[in-house]
């Protein structure tokens, strides 16, 4: 299982049945496949989707349904399209049970930063803002460092996204929980040590006594 794999399987986790979901572009998209097929939960899409189902086959793509990033996606039976103010207007509202997006770096206060780069061309910020400030839990899925540097540092280098710290940060490496005292060590990787932890966080964790390994990561 790669680190991507195990990233979304563990998000897949923290999904309830029922609820309405947002999944940000790149990785937080491979959640949806750890699903169980029962589940019933409507994945929106800011641009105008709730209910958007898997990537179609080939030649079967509609120009007209796709995801936020772009790319093709099929809608499930009680879809709807709606418009971008109505999308936005459930996001704002406080609607939004869950959304899950990466992050280029997350701060000691739990704090994300995932729309810009200064002096490199980005995508932009997209609805990251509003989900993040929006949504009822914000989970960040990402990678623990990027070509060996820490992404859970204690000061972002990077514009924040917003002032409000997300509900919980995972991993390859680990399971993070931002609270008023500070990031919180709640899972680590199987085989990974807490150590090994430590050594690629940046940040200061908290860490309890007993910090067990991730569990149900198995298919679905």
């Amino acid at each position: 299982m790669d680190a991507k794999e195990l990233i979304a399987r563990r998000v897949a986790r923290e999904v309830r049945p029922g609820t309405l979901v947002n999944l940000g572009i790149g990785l937080p998209c491979l959640v949806a496949n750890y699903l169980p097929a029962e589940m019933s939960v409507f994945f929106q899409s800011e641009n105008g989707v709730v209910g958007m189902g898997a990537r179609p086959p080939e030649g079967m793509e509609d120009p007209n349904l796709t995801d936020a990033g772009g790319s093709f996606v099929t809608a499930v039976p009680g879809a709807a399209s709606i418009d971008s103010t109505f999308s936005f207007g459930l996001i704002r509202g406080g609607h939004l049970d869950m959304t899950v997006l990466g992050g280029l770096q997350v701060d000691g206060q739990g704090r994300l930063a995932n729309w810009m780069v200064p002096g490199k061309l980005v995508p932009g910020m997209g609805g990251a803002m509003d989900l993040v400030t929006g949504a009822q839990r914000v989970i960040v899925a990402m990678v623990h460092t990027a070509k060996g540097a820490p992404k859970i540092v204690q000061e972002s280098e990077l514009p924040l996204t917003a002032l409000r710290p997300v509900s919980l940060i995972v991993t390859e490496l680990a399971v993070i929980e931002p609270s008023n005292d500070g990031l919180i060590l709640k899972e680590r990787a199987p085989g990974v040590s807490i150590d090994e932890v430590v050594g690629a966080t940046q940040a200061e964790l908290i860490i309890p006594e007993m910090v067990p390994e991730m569990v149900g990561l198995a298919a679905v």
